[in-house]
C-alpha cells in the first residue's frame, strides 16, 4: 500500500485544545503537604523528572492536615473538576479550528478516573449547549492508551460523515483516584499523575460546515495532519502489569503500577511501529515527529531506546512531563499541541502518535501534513 493511497480522503486534525487546574504543585510542596519523610517514597517524587503538576488536593482539616476523602467525594471531584477543564479543553480547541459549538455533530469523551452516568459527552452537550442530535460516544477505563482507541472511532466517523466535524475530548481528573496510605504501590502513582483534559477536532475531507471551511493554518505554513493509519498491539501476557482496581483496605478503587512497566512497553515498541509502517514503503527514519504520551521517566527513555529516538525526538513529551506529569489519555495532545506551537512541522511531513496503558497496550496513529 502506498503512502498516496492512504492519504485519499484521510480525515485530518483541524484544532486542538488543553486545560489544566489553576491549582498547582511542585514535587516537594507535595511532600511537605502530607508530611512525608520515608526517604524511598521522597526518592520516586524527587527523582520522576515532574517538576510541577496540577491538583485538586483533598480539603484542609482546622488544624492544618488534609482531609481524606471518600469514594463519593472522590467521584464528586472528578464530575466537577472534570466537567469544568472538559469544558475550557473544548472551547480553547474550537478556536484553533476556527469552528463553533454549532459545528460539533460528534462528540466522544474519554475518562478513566471515574464512571458517570450519563458520561461527559451527555454532560458537556447540556453544559455547552451543543445540537441535541450531535452523535456521542463515552470511553471509559481504558487508561492512558485510551485517547487513540478514542480516535480511531472518530476518524472513522469523520471518514462516514466528510464536511462533519467530530471532537474527541480526553478528561482526566488524576486527583480522584489518588489514595494516601504511604505505601510504595500508593506513591508512585501519586508522584506521577496531574489532572488535565484535552480536546481535538477531526474533519473529513468535503463540504465543511460554514464556520470552518477555511482551516486556521498552523505554524511553520502547514495545514492540519492527516489520519492515515493507526496500530494496536496488546500484550496478553502482561495484562495486569496496569490495574485500576477495588482497594478493600480503603474502600475505594486505587491504580497499580507494575515496576517492569517501561521495560514491557518498550520491549514492543519496536513491533508496533513495523505493524503500522508495514505496506507504506515508508521507514522510522521517514518520520520527522514523535508525538509519545508522557508515561514517566522510564517508559520515555524505554521507547526512546527501543525505538532510536533522540532526546530531541521526544523534547514536547519530556516537556508535557515536567510540567504537568502524566496526564493519562490526553498526555499526547498536550505534547502534540507543543509541537504545533514549536513551529517546525512543514507540508508533507510525516508524523507518529503514540500511546501505551493497560492492557498492556501499546497504540499507534501514522500522520502527515
Amino acid at each position: 500500500m502506498s503512502v498516496k493511497l492512504l492519504e485519499t480522503a484521510a480525515p485530518r486534525i483541524t484544532g486542538v485544545g488543553t486545560a489544566v487546574p489553576t491549582t498547582t504543585y511542585t514535587q516537594q510542596e507535595l511532600l511537605d503537604e502530607f508530611d512525608i519523610t520515608d526517604p524511598r517514597v521522597r526518592s520516586v517524587f524527587l527523582n520522576s523528572a515532574i517538576e510541577r503538576r496540577g491538583l485538586t488536593l483533598p480539603p484542609l482539616l482546622p488544624e492544618g492536615s488534609r482531609g481524606t476523602e471518600s469514594q463519593g467525594d472522590l467521584l464528586r471531584k472528578h464530575l466537577s473538576h472534570g466537567l469544568s477543564m472538559g469544558r475550557e479543553a473544548v472551547e480553547a480547541c474550537l478556536k484553533a479550528a476556527n469552528a463553533t459549538l454549532a459545528d460539533v455533530r460528534y462528540l466522544c469523551c474519554v475518562t478513566t478516573t471515574g464512571l458517570l452516568t450519563p458520561g461527559f459527552s451527555a454532560l458537556l452537550i447540556k453544559d455547552l449547549g451543543i445540537d441535541r442530535h450531535c452523535s456521542r460516544l463515552d470511553v471509559v477505563g481504558m487508561g492512558c492508551n485510551a485517547g487513540l482507541n478514542a480516535l480511531t472511532a472518530v476518524a472513522g466517523w469523520a471518514n462516514a460523515h466528510p464536511g462533519e466535524l467530530a471532537l474527541m475530548v480526553c478528561v482526566e481528573v488524576c486527583s480522584a483516584v489518588y489514595v494516601f496510605d504511604g505505601t510504595m504501590r500508593s506513591s508512585v502513582v501519586n508522584s506521577l499523575f496531574g489532572d488535565g483534559a484535552a480536546a481535538v477536532a477531526v474533519l473529513s475531507p468535503g463540504d465543511a460546515p460554514q464556520t470552518a471551511k477555511e482551516s486556521r493554518p498552523l505554524p511553520g505554513g502547514a495545514t492540519g495532519p492527516g489520519l492515515l493509519r493507526f496500530s494496536s498491539c496488546i500484550i496478553p501476557e502482561a495484562v495486569d502489569a496496569m490495574r485500576y482496581d477495588w482497594d478493600d483496605s480503603h474502600g475505594k478503587y486505587s491504580f497499580y503500577l507494575d515496576p517492569e512497566v517501561p521495560y514491557v512497553v518498550g520491549a514492543h515498541a519496536g513491533m508496533s511501529l513495523d505493524r503500522l509502517l508495514e505496506g507504506t514503503g515508508l521507514r522510522p527514519s521517514d518520520i520527522n515527529h514523535w508525538v509519545v504520551h508522557s508515561g514517566g521517566k522510564k517508559v520515555i527513555d524505554s521507547v526512546r531506546l527501543n525505538l532510536g529516538l533522540t532526546r530531541h525526538d521526544v523534547r514536547h513529551t519530556t516537556g508535557v512531563l515536567r510540567d504537568h506529569g502524566n496526564l493519562s489519555s490526553g498526555s499526547f495532545l498536550f505534547s502534540y499541541e507543543r509541537l504545533i506551537a514549536d513551529g517546525c512541522v512543514r507540508p508533507g511531513d510525516f508524523g507518529v502518535l503514540m500511546t501505551m496503558g493497560p492492557g498492556s497496550t501499546v497504540e499507534m496513529a501514522l500522520v502527515r501534513w
